[in-house]
């Protein structure tokens, strides 16, 4: 089972890497999630995940800006963010072209 569409669920991802590796869904599942909270977990301490030949995962500083409310024209402050990146890596380019 190839992944298709648009997009692909948590439980469809699980599936098609059950059905790949043999694995039950329920240690595909706990394999997933594990994935997924490790990278989270360094991006919140700040640290870059490099996973060689797929791509890196890190986090950027969005600065304070300045806004207005589309209702009242009013002037507000937005504070700065912090936004996930994902930067693909050329195995993962040249995969795909």
């Amino acid at each position: 089972m190839e992944l298709g569409g648009f997009d692909v669920n948590k439980n469809e991802l699980i599936d098609a890497v059950s059905k790949k590796t043999g694995l039950t869904k329920a240690d595909t599942a706990k394999a997933v999630d594990s994935v997924f909270d490790e990278i989270t977990d360094s991006l919140k301490q700040g640290d870059e995940v490099r996973l060689v030949g797929f791509g890196t995962f890190s986090v950027s500083t969005r600065a304070a800006s300045e806004g207005r409310n589309p209702r009242t024209g009013e002037t507000i402050e937005i504070p700065e963010t912090k936004q996930p990146k994902f930067k693909a890596g050329k195995a993962l380019k040249d995969a795909v072209n």
